[in-house]
Order: C-alpha cells, then sequence, then structure tokens
C-alpha cells in the first residue's frame, strides 16, 4: 500500500471520530430525506416534476458553492493558533494584544501565492502572502502582508495594472512575458523586489520555512499618547529553507498542492510550526531625519540603524475543520486596527485601508465580519450599523441612530487617548516618484553584500530562464536597469541572455 499521511487519512480519522450511528440526511431546511439517489420523474422514465424540493434544495446549494475568487492571493492555506507576548513592549504599544507578558491571544494565518489562480501550483516563483488574524480583547487586528519585507510598488494607483501585467493577457487568456517585463523595466521601483523573488527566497520550501512580514510602516502609540513608527517581522523558527528550481517544476506536477499538504500534515502529527515575532522602531524625529523615505513600500529600514526587538512568538496547532468555512471565507483588511496601532502614510497602506474591505465585501458580502472566523468574537460589537444581506446578529432592540437617549453605545475615552491628534501639511498633487526616489541604491546593497556567489550565479540564472521569452527591447531595457544595480550583474545577464536576443527591427 502507498504510503498514508494525516492528509490522505482525513475521511478515516473522521469516521474513527464519529462513535454514534450516521445521522439523517436533511435539506438546508433540516427536513429529512427519504431518497437521495433518484429525482422525482413521472413514471421509470418520465419527465422530472419541478415539486421536487430535495432536488431543488440540492440543486440551488450546488449552483451557489463557488464564490468569487479572490483577484490575487486566490490559492492558498490555512490554520489557527495562538500568539504570546514574551517581551514587554508597552513603552512603545497600549495595544491590548501586548499589555503583558504571558499574554495569549487566538490568531489565525492564511498563507498563499499571489499571482495564480485557485488551482495553481503551489511551488511557483511567486511571492507569498502571510496574513494574520488576531482574536484581540479589542477586536479583530488583520496584519495583511507577505513573505518579502518590501513590495513592487510605491503608489497603490499603479496596483490594478502591475497585477494584469503578471496576469493573464485578455487576448489570449495566456501568461505572457513581454507583460510582465515591460511593467518591471518601466517602473525602476520593482528592482529591489524582482532582485528578492528572483533569488533563492522566491521559491520557499513550503510554507512554515519562510519569513513573515508585516512590510508596511505602521503608528503605535503608548498609554501616554506617545507614538513611533514601527514595521513587523516574524522569523520561522523552522529555519528559512528554499527550493531549488528544478525540485520547484518536478512538484509543480507531482505534488502541486506540496505547501498546503506540508503545512497540513505537520500540524496534524503535533509538529506545530512556529515563528519568533519582533518589530523595528523609528522615533518621530528620526522619521524627519531619514536619508530615505520611511514610508516607501520598496524600502527595508536597515537592522543596524534600527535593530529587531523581540515581542512574542506564534504557534499554529490546529487545522481548519472546513477548508471553505475557515480558509476560503477568512477576510483579511488592514482596516481592521485596534487601538495603538493606527496607519501611517505609506502610500501603498493607504490604498489598502480601501481596497481590502471593498474586496471583501464583494466577495462574501456586506455582512462579513459576522461570518465565524471573522467574527471578532471576544469582544461585543455594538454599533449603529444594521440590516444587509445574511445579517444574523441585528442588535436587537437598540437604537441604530446616535447621539440617542436610549441607552446606545457611547464612544471609547481610551480609543480616543491612542489616537493622538497629528499635524499634516502640503500642497494637494499627483507626485508620481518613480524618477525622483533612489530606485537602486538598497538593491545594491542586497546584490553586493547580501548574496554570496553561488545566489548571485543562480539568480542570473532565474532571471535569463524567464527574460529570455520576452522581447528583445524588453531585454535591452531589463539589462540597463540591472547594470544600474550592479556592472557585474548587467553584464551577465547580458551574457546570459546573448544566446536568446529577439530584437524587433520595428520596436
Amino acid at each position: 500500500m502507498a504510503s498514508r499521511d494525516p492528509a490522505t487519512d482525513q475521511l478515516i480519522n473522521y469516521k474513527k471520530s464519529i462513535k454514534d450511528a450516521p445521522g439523517y440526511i436533511t435539506t438546508k431546511s433540516g427536513a429529512p430525506v427519504g431518497v437521495k439517489t433518484a429525482i422525482q420523474t413521472v413514471g421509470k422514465n418520465g419527465p422530472a416534476l419541478l415539486q421536487d424540493v430535495y432536488f431543488l434544495d440540492e440543486m440551488s446549494a450546488f449552483d451557489r458553492e463557488r464564490i468569487p475568487e479572490r483577484v490575487v492571493h486566490a490559492k492558498g492555506a490555512g490554520a489557527f493558533g495562538y500568539f504570546e507576548v514574551t517581551h514587554d513592549i508597552t513603552k512603545y504599544c497600549a495595544a491590548k494584544v501586548f499589555e503583558s507578558v504571558g499574554k495569549r491571544t487566538p490568531i489565525g494565518i492564511r498563507f498563499s501565492t499571489v499571482g495564480g489562480e485557485s488551482g495553481s501550483a503551489d511551488t511557483v516563483r511567486d511571492p507569498r502572502g502571510f496574513s494574520m488574524k488576531f482574536y484581540t480583547d479589542d477586536g479583530i487586528w488583520d496584519l495583511v502582508g507577505n513573505n518579502t519585507p518590501i513590495f513592487f510598488l510605491r503608489d497603490p494607483t499603479l496596483f490594478p495594472s502591475f497585477m494584469h501585467s503578471q496576469k493573464r493577457n485578455p487576448a489570449t487568456h495566456l501568461k505572457d512575458p513581454d507583460m510582465f517585463w515591460d511593467f518591471l523595466t518601466l517602473r525602476p521601483e520593482t528592482m529591489h523586489q524582482v532582485i528578492y523573488m528572483f533569488g533563492d527566497r522566491g521559491i520557499p520550501d513550503g510554507f512554515r520555512h519562510m519569513n513573515g512580514y508585516g512590510s508596511h510602516t505602521y503608528k503605535i502609540v503608548n498609554a501616554q499618547g506617545v507614538a513611533h513608527w514601527v514595521k513587523f517581522h516574524s522569523k520561522t523558527n523552522q529555519g528559512v529553507k528554499n527550493l531549488p528550481v528544478d525540485k520547484a517544476a518536478e512538484l509543480a506536477s507531482s505534488d502541486p498542492d506540496y505547501s498546503l499538504r506540508d503545512l497540513y500534515n505537520a500540524i496534524a502529527k503535533g509538529e506545530y510550526p512556529s515563528w519568533t515575532f519582533y518589530i523595528q522602531v523609528m522615533t518621530m524625529a528620526q522619521a524627519e531625519n531619514c536619508k530615505f523615505n520611511p514610508f516607501d513600500l520598496t524600502k527595508i529600514w536597515p537592522h543596524a540603524d534600527y535593530p529587531l526587538i523581540p515581542v512574542g512568538k506564534f504557534v499554529l496547532d490546529r487545522n481548519p475543520k472546513n477548508y471553505f468555512a475557515e480558509v476560503e471565507q477568512i477576510a483579511f483588511s488592514p482596516a481592521n486596527l485596534v487601538p495603538g496601532i493606527e496607519p501611517s502614510p505609506d502610500k501603498m497602506l493607504q490604498g489598502r485601508l480601501f481596497a481590502y474591505s471593498d474586496t471583501q465585501r464583494h466577495r462574501l458580502g456586506a455582512n462579513f465580519l459576522q461570518i465565524p472566523v471573522n467574527c471578532p468574537y471576544r469582544v461585543n460589537v455594538a454599533n449603529y450599523q444594521r440590516d444587509g444581506p445574511l445579517n444574523s446578529s441585528n442588535q436587537d432592540g437598540a437604537p441604530n441612530y446616535f447621539p440617542n437617549s436610549f441607552s446606545g453605545p457611547q464612544e471609547c475615552p481610551r480609543a480616543q487617548r491612542l489616537q493622538p491628534r497629528v499635524a499634516v501639511s502640503g500642497d494637494v498633487d499627483r507626485y508620481d516618484s518613480g524618477q525622483t526616489e533612489d530606485n537602486f541604491s538598497q538593491v545594491t546593497v542586497l546584490y553586493k553584500q547580501v548574496f554570496d556567489d553561488a545566489q548571485k550565479e543562480r539568480l542570473v540564472n532565474n532571471i535569463v530562464d524567464n527574460l529570455r521569452h520576452a522581447a528583445g527591447f524588453l531585454q535591452e531595457r531589463a539589462i540597463k536597469l540591472f547594470t544600474q544595480i550592479h556592472p557585474d550583474f548587467g553584464s551577465k545577464v547580458a551574457a546570459g541572455l546573448a544566446p536568446h536576443k529577439k530584437y524587433h527591427a520595428n520596436l
């Protein structure tokens, strides 16, 4: 017999867990079903009847089984566990999730690829989503990040176009290397993430062996109302491991659900994955004098200047009981913040504050926060919002307007104290930073000082293998950008592409 694992044995283990006799099949309304194997017809071979309410109940449910697929991050895996505070950071942040050493908060995490569809392979070269939902005493806090500390863009207006270039050509419905490289080479700020993605960490060995990053800059506020800027980091305690290109290609064919299976089986075997949680902190004065824009998502904060400060750990010790209910329907939004944690002027974060909640309302409905996996169940939700589709908690007879004289919920002084006044000034305009920002110095450090010779060689080979499919003029444009990162880098890519040149005389 072929080897079995917990994921393979899921149904067998479920059967073992059921001690009583199986119950009866019912309709959605709870009525018992007498015959499940035949539709109601006029005679043995006659037409079916519209009055067969069992069949209508079954098919109407089947027709609606799928909700809209996520536009990005469609393929993913999820698990649940807890976050535990191990170090006191209350001098920086008054959020209840950090209020005392030893405190535990339930969490849910969804890992994902970014560009592929729901049925795509787990082992493609792509950033990985790393989204965390904290069920805190102050409501839901969603830290929606990736396995990279930076991103391709710094302005959200370009995000739809960027994702279009990474997905399918609308005419051919095929992935298009010309689209892919055209956008990247027209926007030099993408280079930092491009080099990261085509390096070794572009294909992590499952979800357990990669780090996670909040990526954006956030603001944290302490009990005295003093604010700092912060970045969040999650370092895997399993050690960072990445897949070689040939192994990743083999798994894409033999086990396209490799990462999902690996996570499920590890938890089912009691090998609970964990990560250590850190913050980087920058004072308001440091931000004013920073040599780069600290709110630029294409930049890192150097650890030598802003060291990692340990906060806690999180552990995943429960698999989802049902994938659709708890992973497909889990809904993250950077707008789900709690007192003590606020947005920063990071433009990409500002755009995501709207975009994520808006897409969840499209996918799941206006009341998606009432779905159990999204529900802030540790607090009593009390507001002046009512009705909408699938509203299951309409707050009984409480008044639905504010202010009122009938014991409706009131404003929270603590939340108000943790939102100190901020002075903002400047001319309203559209500032395209594509050519004015420093797009290369940090990328040069990554290539020259972080990557060793073997990593540089693999990076070049990975880029050449992908870029060789693009048009010749796009190859030339990419080489110029890589040369700005480092002349050695540009010349090696050019040499690798030489046998694959695709010059288009009319372009």
